[in-house]
């Protein structure tokens, strides 16, 4: 209970103050380049690993990457550069 009041004080103050979500709410945050790059902020680890499937765990949930000749380029604590040929992404 404690932490849902929490989390909407967090989401109030953001918004008022103009902050970025991603940081106040520890929110994850993709950007795509093009079809062939996408570097997810905030993550949680890897849950799968194939060339053509990515699952990334985040505190809003998996997000599931779809394509072929998929690489993890780069991954460190905070971040995860994913390369290939992005054809989905799915938040389950």
């Amino acid at each position: 209970m404690k932490k849902k009041k929490l989390q909407e004080v967090k989401a109030t103050v953001s918004e008022m103050f103009e902050l970025p979500k991603e940081i106040t709410l520890n929110m994850p945050k993709m950007n795509l380049i093009g079809d062939s790059q996408m570097l997810v902020e905030n993550h949680r680890g890897i849950i799968e690993y194939t060339p053509n499937l990515i699952r990334v765990n985040s505190t809003v949930g998996v997000i599931k990457v779809q394509g072929d000749q998929l690489n993890l380029r780069n991954i460190a604590a905070e971040d995860i550069m994913i390369t290939g040929k992005i054809k989905s992404i799915e938040f389950v």
